[in-house]
């Protein structure tokens, strides 16, 4: 059997498994699975490249999986529960950068020959069209592009969703729109440019260097307007711009396993960013042109006036005499690492004969699955996590409910004040249960910068501080009653 056959036959293999692996990706029961299945074909789509290749020395080969095996393993294991969307936006900005390399070294060991080799004086005079391929040179721009746009665009997310740019808030340029709509142009002349018009070392350099330039201009300008509101649409987005990079630098090496995997990722990211547009009832476009809870001040959106407070020997005893409670967890409970606390209360009312389960909200947290993975994390049965569809109809018949550092999910202004600026936006109704304890460190509005009328409800009380602690003391006065 030919170098070739083997790594056309790893190549199928390593597609069959992506695509059961993204399968059952969609499946919080079966997605340990699916990520091992899709870590098992990325090893053999590499092994089938380098036996295609056959020009790679092992050394570099094993020195750069072993130094990108510790490093994303040191990574891996220490990275924290509430540190998990910007990891997940690290990788996809890296991932975007290496689809831009590729492209880039291409063009370099393809576009660019006849180098000297004492005074490296480069003779070539094709243009990047006949020196690559017509179709080849336009994929090579447009994989650059994409990637690096992708690379600084996740780098921004990355600093937006830890708060150490402006705190996660927009920033609003000048004539942002103007400035953007510009850079698109000229990154559009620069492909025709680098494509088919640059003829000579010189002129494809310059090209593909303002190419690259612009590419990664435009990713930083097109996230900071963009607030922490929508950092899970955001990375969504930025998730599949890095799929279509990959499957247009596959195009370029002529790699099918690329190609696939790469449309793979960037269809289920564009997927994903529609169902966190709907659960938050905006279009993508307004996401895009960002901006969202700059509108209300901090004072208005603290201004209560008739809050119930509670304690947790008070809230025992009316979760004591529940049937039913449903959990609600946000992003105050990843903070507070209590997920390992709240299913011990779970298992500690479930003793006493009451059904809980968990409501779980497509934007809660700070990414897309974020509670799902948080509460996986402490071992809470998959059968518990209850999607908002499925279960919102059970809230007025619910007993009890905890909220636990969730806000705008459970604002019922989106569907009661129609001048909101969350109105339409899918909610879990929370406010129709009989009781509602609400576990926040204070009464900070959440990313959208507004009130939160539950609050003020007569079936809701407030249970102000750490997550973690008011559900450890909760579940110590549960245990003594």
């Amino acid at each position: 059997m030919t170098a070739a056959t083997l790594a056309n036959v790893a190549y199928l293999l390593s597609s069959a498994l992506f695509i059961l692996g993204l399968k059952r990706l969609s499946k919080v029961k079966t997605a340990r699975a699916g990520n091992q299945m899709a870590a098992g074909a990325m090893a053999l789509a590499v092994v089938g490249t380098l036996v295609e290749m056959e020009t790679i020395p092992w050394q570099w080969v094993v020195a750069g999986v072993v130094i990108g095996g510790l490093v994303g393993g040191i990574a891996a294991v220490k990275v924290e529960m509430t540190s998990m969307p910007e990891m997940v936006a690290l990788f996809n900005g890296f991932g975007g950068a290496a689809s831009a390399v590729v492209a880039l070294s291409i063009f370099w060991g393809t576009g660019i020959e006849g180098l000297d080799g004492a005074e490296h004086q480069i003779v070539d005079l094709r243009t990047a069209a006949s020196a690559l391929g017509g179709a080849e040179a336009f994929t090579s721009a447009l994989s650059i592009v994409i990637g690096a746009l992708t690379f600084t665009g996740s780098i921004i997310a990355f600093m937006k969703l830890n708060g150490s740019l402006r705190n996660g808030k927009p920033i609003l340029l000048p004539a942002r729109h103007l400035i953007n709509g510009l850079l698109v142009l000229a990154g559009l002349g620069c492909i025709a440019w680098f494509t088919g018009v640059a003829a000579g070392p010189d002129q494809l350099l310059t090209a593909v260097g303002a190419l690259t330039g612009i590419s990664l201009l435009l990713g930083i300008l097109l996230v900071i307007p963009i607030g922490g509101a929508d950092m899970p649409v955001v990375v969504s987005l930025l998730h599949s711009y890095s799929g279509v990079a990959a499957s247009a630098a596959g195009f370029v090496v002529g790699n099918p396993a690329l190609i696939i995997a790469g449309a793979m990722v960037g269809a289920a990211g564009l997927i994903l960013t529609q169902i966190m547009c709907v659960a938050m009832n905006r279009s993508l476009v307004n996401v895009l042109v960002g901006g969202f809870g700059e509108a209300a001040t901090a004072e208005d959106a603290r201004d209560y006036e008739n809050v119930t407070s509670t304690g947790p020997e008070e809230t025992a005893m009316l979760l004591e005499s529940a049937s039913s409670v449903i959990i609600v967890p946000g992003y105050g409970l990843a903070v507070a690492q209590a997920q390992h606390a709240i299913h011990e209360l779970d298992q500690e009312l479930e003793k006493m004969g009451t059904t809980v389960r968990y409501a779980i909200h497509p934007v809660a947290g700070r990414m897309p699955g974020h509670m799902n993975v948080l509460l996986a994390e402490a071992n809470v049965p998959y059968e518990k996590l209850v999607e908002m569809e499925a279960i919102n109809g059970e809230f007025a018949t619910t007993d009890a409910v905890i909220v636990l550092g969730a806000n705008d999910v459970v604002n019922p202004s989106a569907i009661e004040d129609p001048q909101s600026p969350i109105a339409g936006m899918p909610i879990l109704n929370v406010h129709e249960a009989r009781s509602v304890f609400v576990i926040k460190r204070s009464l900070s509005p959440g990313y959208a910068g507004i009130k939160n009328p539950l609050f003020e409800r007569d079936n809701s009380m407030m249970l102000f501080g750490d997550a973690k602690k008011m559900v450890q003391e909760t579940l110590k006065e549960l245990r003594e009653l």
